[in-house]
C-alpha cells in the first residue's frame, strides 16, 4: 500500500465525508479507464464514440477525465449502444 493509500485509509476512518469523496473518486477513475479502453478497442475518437452512444463529446470527455459521476443509466446506454458489457469493480476505502 502506498503512502497516499495509507493516508486515505487512515483519514477515511476518521472522516466519513472524506471516505465518501475518496470512494466516489475511485469509482470515477474506474469508469474513466473502462470507457476509454472501450473507445480505444472500438477504434473511435471521442466525437465518433459520442455519436455512437448519442451523447455530446463533452460528456465522453468528462467521463474519461474522471470528473463526472457517471450514472448506471448512462453506463447501460453506452453498453447497449456499443453492444458491449461494461463491468466496474472497485474496492471501498476501509
Amino acid at each position: 500500500m502506498s503512502k497516499i493509500d495509507e493516508y486515505a485509509a487512515k483519514r477515511s476512518r476518521k472522516d466519513p465525508e472524506f471516505a465518501q469523496a475518496v470512494q466516489q473518486d475511485n469509482i470515477n477513475l474506474e469508469v474513466a479507464v473502462k470507457i476509454r479502453d472501450l473507445r480505444d478497442k472500438l477504434g473511435l475518437t471521442q466525437r465518433e464514440f459520442a455519436n455512437l452512444v448519442h451523447k455530446p463529446q463533452s460528456t465522453i470527455a468528462r467521463i474519461e477525465n474522471g470528473s463526472m459521476n457517471t450514472s448506471t443509466k448512462l453506463l447501460s446506454e453506452i453498453a447497449q449502444a456499443t453492444n458491449q458489457k461494461i463491468t466496474i469493480e472497485f474496492t471501498p476505502v476501509s
